[in-house]
This record gives structure tokens, C-alpha cells and sequence, in this order.
């Protein structure tokens, strides 16, 4: 299946690190990252799951949890997570799933349906599409999507910043312009007029153009 912004993340049993889980009870009403790793002992993938452990306390204060995925057992995560440790200082802190029989990959739509066998034998490149991030909001629904390739690490930072938009933006009527981050000016989101506008900001905004309505971070 193909997932698109907007879509109920798919619900799933599973085995983890830290025990068995059903994805949907396991999120209950908080938001969530998913991210996937195409095979244990992988370089680049080393060096996202240490940093995500390093950064975890910034997903937590933002009501985040984070599980990551990687297509071996979970035997074997545990033995990579010593790996992780030993070279980026941190072992993950946070649940790891695995999918040996590329269940939950061909479910996310990170390997196609008609995939068969299991994990055993298979290799990196094999794999090299299970390489997602999934932002899932307390609705269940996909918020963020982004694939990389193997050979590019992931930049959790701009996971946090593109959480802080998310989270702003359901809240408060208003959109983020390029390059935002925390306590910038924002855009009044185009759905509302500005009649409405007048009423959340009576204080008015700044209009370069009639479009853009500019004005300070709610809170």
C-alpha cells in the first residue's frame, strides 16, 4: 500500500525490545515517531540510533515517543544496540521493533507487497527503502514522511523543528514560512479571513502582500 499525509497509520502487533505491543495502544494519544533501518550492524544507521538516543529528552518534552524499526530480529538489535554504545556513546533508549518477516515494512509500504521470504539472507540494499520517518499525530494520522537514501544520515533536528510546526500549527490558525523554528514569525494560515484574523490578532499583522500575514509566534 502507499501511505500519504493524512492517512491512519496502520495498526500492528509486534515484538520489541522492550516486549510485545499493539502499535495503536502503544501510541494511545501521544504524537510519535516511526523511523526504519533497512538492517542491523549498518553504519549510518549506527550513528541516527545513538543520536536519537542523545536527543531523546527534546522528543519528550514535546509529548514524542519514538520507535525505531529495523527488519532483524530483536535478538539482534540487542547485540547492535552494545555496537551503538561502544561507538556513539548511547545505546537506543527507546523500543526497537523487529520485523524479520517484513511484515510491518511491506504494511508501511517500505518494501512492496509482493516481497517474499523473510529477513534472513537478505541484505542492506536488499532493504535499502526501509529507510522512512513517520511523524504520527494523537489522531493516528501520518503528519511527516521522508525517505533517505542509505549513503545520507537522517537530520533528527529537522524532525524536532517540522514536530514544533506541527504541533504549533494544530493548535493556533497559522502556518510556518521557510526555514522556521521556535519563536519566529508565523503566517496566518490562508483558511482564515481576515475578518476572523482581526479577532485573534487585534493588534493587526504585517502584509507584504495581500497572502502574507505575518505575524508573531502565538502561544
Amino acid at each position: 500500500m502507499t501511505l500519504q499525509l493524512g492517512d491512519t497509520a496502520p495498526d500492528f502487533e509486534t515484538d520489541t525490545t522492550q516486549g510485545h505491543i499493539r502499535f495503536h495502544d502503544w501510541l494511545g494519544d501521544s504524537w510519535a515517531v516511526l523511523f526504519s533501518h533497512p538492517k542491523d550492524f549498518t553504519p549510518v544507521c549506527t550513528t541516527e540510533l545513538g543520536y536519537m538516543a542523545r536527543i531523546k529528552p527534546e522528543f519528550d518534552k514535546r509529548g514524542v515517543k519514538i520507535i525505531g524499526l529495523s527488519v532483524d530480529p530483536i535478538d539482534r538489535h540487542s547485540e547492535w544496540a552494545e555496537d551503538i554504545k561502544d561507538t556513539q556513546g548511547v545505546a537506543p533508549n527507546f523500543p526497537m521493533i523487529g520485523d524479520p518477516t517484513l511484515a510491518i515494512s511491506k504494511l508501511y509500504g517500505m518494501l512492496p507487497a509482493s516481497t517474499s521470504g523473510s529477513s534472513e539472507g537478505r541484505t542492506p540494499a536488499d532493504n535499502q527503502t526501509v529507510r522512512n520517518v513517520f511523524v504520527i499525530g494523537p489522531d493516528k494520522k501520518i503528519k511527516l514522511i521522508l525517505v533517505y537514501p542509505m549513503t545520507t544520515g537522517r537530520n533528527f533536528d529537522e524532525v524536532l523543528r517540522v514536530i514544533d510546526s506541527l504541533q504549533l500549527t494544530a493548535k493556533h490558525r497559522v502556518a510556518t514560512p521557510v526555514n522556521w523554528k521556535e519563536g519566529d514569525d508565523v503566517i496566518i494560515a490562508g483558511a482564515a479571513t481576515d475578518e476572523e484574523a482581526k479577532k485573534i490578532y487585534p493588534d493587526g499583522w504585517r502584509a507584504p502582500r495581500p497572502y502574507i500575514r505575518i505575524v508573531r509566534q502565538p502561544r
